[in-house]
């Protein structure tokens, strides 16, 4: 049994997307999000702003994964977002930490994600480096769960 009074490891995990597991990411860039305060003051307050909160953010996620034959369901993914269909393309999404013995731990849920950005491998005949692809994804909120 893996030790839990340690923190998990940063190379396992796995991409669900709509209750379906992708695997096989070399890296996944989990975006930061913020609160945006706004300074406020009336006039007849001591000359010190407050700050009060404002719009939440949240960056967009990273995936980059070696490129296989059996690699084009995130390309066809993307695909529907270039043909227009952004609503058919939102996902519920989810990156989910694995434990040592590979059971699922710590895992972070994106709500209504597409992706807005793909970027094919670059290709060198003098590298022997394998041929990366990554997508960018957009969503509308993000969570983390146990």
């Amino acid at each position: 049994m893996p030790d839990r009074h340690g923190p998990y490891r940063n190379s396992r995990y796995l991409l669900e997307i709509d209750d379906t597991i992708q695997a096989g990411f070399s890296e996944a860039t989990i975006p930061s999000n913020s609160t945006e305060p706004t300074e406020y003051r009336e006039g007849n307050e001591s000359p010190t702003v407050r700050k009060l909160w404002s719009l939440n953010t949240f960056e967009n996620l990273t995936l980059q994964w070696g490129t296989t034959d059996d690699s084009m369901a995130i390309f066809e993914w993307r695909k529907m977002v270039e043909q227009g269909q952004v609503d058919d393309a939102r996902r519920d999404i989810a990156v989910i930490v694995l434990d040592e013995e590979g059971q699922p731990g710590p895992r972070w849920n994106f709500v209504r994600a597409w992706p807005v950005n793909y970027d094919a491998p670059d290709l060198n005949a003098t590298d022997s480096q394998v041929a990366i692809e990554s997508i960018e994804i957009a969503h509308e909120g993000m969570e983390r769960v146990e």
